[in-house]
């Protein structure tokens, strides 16, 4: 007579504190060659952040453990290896510019808003146990995110830097408000989409073997690219644009399978940024300085000096880079944020920015596992959403710093410093654990 055992399910919770123990070791790492290079190591003062990054770490692991048992095991540890990096970088920026004879302190600054990140992620997993109650506040979402990007044009409240009105100040801080309204907006996207998607997916005339959307059936898509075009013209911010956007088609294809909503999507959006280039100045200095970096007259403006000397930083990093703490970092404006990835590459070399990038085609593997494991359709189209935010966000800036796409002003999430970022990317990986939590979890096991 045939009997029946109870089969133990794995859920990754000791690979996750393996992996957990190499983040550490990476952030202390890096974090010790920082002070070496700066003749500022003290190996108490090490000894102490490494325990600081160990109770992190374990913090964040035993609330998984408790809360989402069956979360994905990778996310974290990733995001924890990139956070460390950054936080190091940030922190060798400090020593470069007082180097200089200008003090800041970026660093612990960083450390604060990294240590309140991580709160949030672990908030988002113990008030959020069902992802699906979030269907509910779909037009609320969509909603708060309006209001978001909205805010800094109010006057008083918003305030313009480097040319661009995308942040607020609060309590005397600068915050980015589009970087939560994103999060809004893939909340909002996916309840929409996963309502409307089969008359998004079956409907529309066929033109050479491809179905295209009826006229009818293009007012979602009308509406987020005249968000978008706004964003881009009133707030001087063709980052936070094409990011919205970008998510909106992307999920809209996932959703659809229609690769006709993605052709006309870009075609909408390249016409909108022909025409805003042709019609505002601001835009077109943008262009001019992609397009023209090099030339002497557009560099001498100042249009392209950043983005030239960025790329002159990487250059001289090669392959392996100048080391950590051994390079020129400062001597491009805002290394420590916008740039960054610029930093990094002179320091880090090729190599060392081929990995970092690794680490984030890792993160955005894992969302979208989630979504092809997730079985509600919601749940799908979340978990997707979230991992093309991080994507597109990534290509933004990178592209942007290497020249493939005009420069934006959008901030390498986990690595650049900005409190609004990491804020709200740590809310995303929050959001993450919670829908992986459920999408591996067996249906006979009850939370």
């Amino acid at each position: 007579m045939a009997t029946v055992t109870d089969v133990k399910v794995r859920t990754g919770r000791r690979s996750e504190l393996g992996l957990l123990g190499l983040a550490v070791g990476l952030a202390v790492l890096a974090r010790g060659l920082v002070d070496y290079h700066a003749d500022f190591l003290e190996l108490d003062e090490l000894a102490i952040y490494a325990a600081g990054w160990t109770a992190v770490a374990l913090l964040i692991h035993l609330a998984i453990r408790r809360w989402a048992p069956f979360a994905d095991p990778v996310l974290v540890p990733a995001v924890l290896g990139l956070n460390g990096i950054g936080l190091a970088m940030i922190r060798r920026m400090d020593f470069a510019y007082a180097a200089r004879g200008r003090d800041t302190d970026f660093g612990e600054v960083q450390i604060a808003w990294t240590l309140l990140g991580v709160a949030l992620a672990m908030l988002v997993i113990l008030l959020l146990r069902d992802y699906r109650l979030l269907r509910r506040f779909t037009y609320t979402a969509g909603v708060l995110g309006l209001i978001g990007l909205l805010l800094p044009l109010v006057p008083g409240l918003g305030t313009e830097i480097n040319g661009a009105r995308i942040w607020i100040s609060v309590f005397g801080r600068s915050l980015q408000p589009a970087e939560f309204a994103k999060i809004a907006f893939v909340i909002f996207f996916a309840g929409f989409l996963v309502t409307n998607r089969d008359t998004l997916a079956l409907a529309g005339p066929k033109v050479l073997g491809m179905r295209f959307p009826r006229p009818r059936d293009m007012g979602p898509l009308a509406l987020v690219w005249v968000a978008a075009m706004l964003v881009q013209i009133y707030e001087r911010d063709l980052g936070t644009s094409l990011l919205l956007f970008g998510i909106f088609v992307a999920m809209l294809y996932v959703a659809t399978e229609r690769l006709s909503w993605v052709i006309v999507g870009l075609g909408m959006f390249a016409t909108g940024a022909v025409l805003a280039g042709a019609l505002f100045s601001h835009v077109a200095s943008r262009y001019t300085a992609w397009l023209h970096a090099l030339d002497a007259e557009v560099y001498r403006s100042g249009t392209s000096e950043q983005l030239v000397r960025g790329l002159f930083g990487m250059a001289s990093g090669g392959l392996f880079g100048t080391g950590l703490g051994e390079g020129r970092p400062d001597l491009v404006p805002y290394a420590e944020s916008d740039f960054i990835v610029a930093s990094i590459g002179e320091e880090l070399g090729l190599t060392g920015l081929m990995a970092i990038l690794t680490l984030y085609v890792i993160i955005v593997q894992r969302a979208m596992r989630t979504a092809i494991g997730t079985r509600h359709g919601f749940g799908k189209l979340l978990a997707a959403g979230l991992g093309f935010a991080i994507a597109l966000q990534v290509f933004i800036v990178v592209g942007g710093v290497t020249r493939v796409i005009p420069l934006t002003g959008l901030t390498t999430p986990f690595l650049a410093y900005g409190g609004s970022s990491m804020l709200a990317n740590w809310i995303v990986i929050g959001l993450l654990l919670r829908l992986s939590d459920q999408a591996r979890r067996p249906e006979e096991v009850t939370p």
